[in-house]
């Protein structure tokens, strides 16, 4: 198979927009956008009677990827299609998933609007906001390490055991602190410039004595979500050839601190 991805110049407007709605779809396990990943395989548009439709085909890196984690992406996906469409009046979203093991199920189960209890039955003990719930946690952490980690790289007057006192206007502009302020933002968690960074899942700030050892959590976290984000991208340009092209890399910040900036501490 090859990639199907129609090219940024030849997209017509309202698949631009929609493209750009994807973007905010995000693996809940990768802590990275669908359109980032290659995970959108085709994007389409059609007039039909009811006014401008859209149809998109995803494709997961392999045919056995979770299947709430695939409801999840395609659920959010053809909910921000819909919202596109309605900016543009009446029109058709259809999302398809291919090449999974439970693609006909989901396909079926998006088209009738059955949710995810719906669509698998006895198989869903319970809906996603749970599972959406610890992934974003899972992101958040990952985020703050790595806006953390571009501050110790270009302060080396700082060490780890200084990131207590760190702030939010602290932290350097760029995609780093943006990633972080969305995922603080999406778990309800204050965005002030005089909120501190290195604080726990509901906002607790870490204590000074254990800072270290928080920070250095949240860099193994951050580590596991980036490989596996690595090797999902290898498995999906292996399983679609040519899909790296639809592929881009994270940035924000993640090269490897020095030993020593983890360290030292201001004489």
């Amino acid at each position: 198979m090859t990639a199907l991805q129609t090219r940024p110049e030849q997209r017509t407007g309202l698949e631009q927009e929609a493209w750009d709605a994807l973007g905010v779809v995000m693996d809940p396990e990768l802590d990275e956008a669908i359109t980032s990943l290659g995970f959108v395989r085709s994007l389409e548009e059609d007039d039909d009677e009811g006014g401008h439709s859209l149809r998109v085909h995803l494709r997961l890196p392999t045919s056995f990827c979770s299947p709430n984690f695939a409801y999840l992406m395609c659920s959010d996906a053809k909910d921000v299609l819909e919202a596109v469409v309605r900016r543009h009046g009446a029109g058709r979203v259809l999302v398809e998933l291919d090449d999974h093991h439970d693609s006909d199920l989901i396909n079926r189960g998006l088209a009738a609007d059955a949710g995810y209890k719906g669509t698998f039955g006895h198989e869903a003990e319970s809906d996603l906001d749970e599972l959406r719930l610890t992934f974003r946690r899972k992101a958040h952490t990952a985020a703050a390490e790595r806006a953390l980690t571009a501050l110790l790289r270009a302060r080396p007057d700082l060490g780890e055991h200084d990131v207590h006192a760190v702030r939010v206007a602290d932290l350097l502009p760029g995609e780093a602190t943006e990633a972080l302020l969305r995922r603080r933002s999406a778990l309800g968690l204050s965005t002030a410039g005089d909120a501190p960074v290195a604080v726990d899942d509901h906002g607790t700030p870490v204590p000074p004595s254990v800072v270290g050892m928080w920070l250095r959590k949240a860099r193994s976290t951050r580590i596991s979500i980036d490989g596996n984000a690595h090797f999902c991208r290898g498995l999906l340009a292996t399983r679609y050839p040519g899909a790296e092209l639809d592929q881009a890399p994270r940035d924000e910040g993640t090269a490897p601190v020095p030993v020593q900036l983890l360290t030292r501490r201001p004489a």
